[in-house]
């Protein structure tokens, strides 16, 4: 009984988790603007999709930040990463993780003033420096896990045999953190382009982003052109996973 106990709550929430998202992909496809019930099978929202000049705008936008946030963040995630790992620094540790204990709102309105104190404009430079600053804590929690698990006698048996600093982190220990730094950097793209409390805050006039206009569009009602575009963000999702399954295995079983 136990056993049966046991797989009938994993299957109840695998369903309450995926479910939904079988219905945003099924209603993407229906051929109702209401979207209340299923009426017939149609290819017209995406084709409305792709001619949304809007939505486009709005969708390149998210790309370029998401995609330069996320390299800024993995560079500098990583560096903070190792340096977690390398130096007991008291203070360290607060700086990285504070972004993450805090709650988004309280970052978005912080950055929000920072960005009006040093008297910098709104817009695609102040999203992408907020995802950067937002990003980097947990580019660095899966690195610093990753080093946790590297065996620190390598690197020192490369220092040994002569290699010098830059070379045996160059050689030895990159290597065997990349899978983590892989990681990092999808788990960053991921939050950025999918982030809309401190893009709210920190987005000037004109500077739209996905989430903004999905929020602007629903506020109506949500229309099949949302299901189809949720549908297109889950499905460059997944094929960022088999990329990263495809060029480092270790980053996606978790090993």
């Amino acid at each position: 009984m136990p056993k049966r106990l046991l797989a009938a709550s994993g299957i109840a929430a695998y369903l309450f988790l995926y479910l939904p998202l079988v219905i945003v992909v099924a209603y993407s496809f229906n051929d109702s603007r209401l979207n209340a019930e299923w009426v017939g099978f149609t290819w017209r929202w995406y084709k409305a999709l792709f001619e949304d000049d809007a939505m486009l705008k709005a969708a390149g936008n998210s790309l370029f930040i998401a995609l330069t946030a996320s390299f800024a963040a993995t560079v500098l995630g990583t560096m903070a990463g190792y340096a977690l790992h390398r130096y007991r620094l008291r203070l360290l540790p607060v700086l990285i993780m504070a972004p993450l204990a805090i709650p988004e709102i309280l970052v978005g309105v912080s950055l929000l003033i920072f960005f009006v104190a040093v008297n910098l404009t709104l817009g695609l430079l102040s999203i992408t420096l907020s995802h950067i600053a937002f990003c980097i804590g947990f580019v660095a929690i899966v690195v610093r896990s990753r080093l946790a698990g590297m065996d620190e006698s390598l690197p020192e048996a490369a220092r040994d045999l002569g290699a010098s600093p830059w070379q045996a982190f160059r050689l030895v220990t990159f290597p065997l953190i990349a899978p983590g730094i892989l990681a990092g950097a999808l788990l960053a793209f991921t939050l950025s382009i999918d982030d809309f409390v401190i893009t709210f805050f920190t987005a000037g006039v004109g500077a739209s982003t996905l989430p903004l206009q999905i929020y602007s569009m629903i506020k109506i009602a949500v229309t099949p052109e949302v299901n189809a575009v949720s549908t297109l963000l889950m499905l460059l999702t997944l094929f960022l996973i088999v990329i990263a399954s495809r060029i480092s295995p270790d980053s996606v079983r978790g090993k």
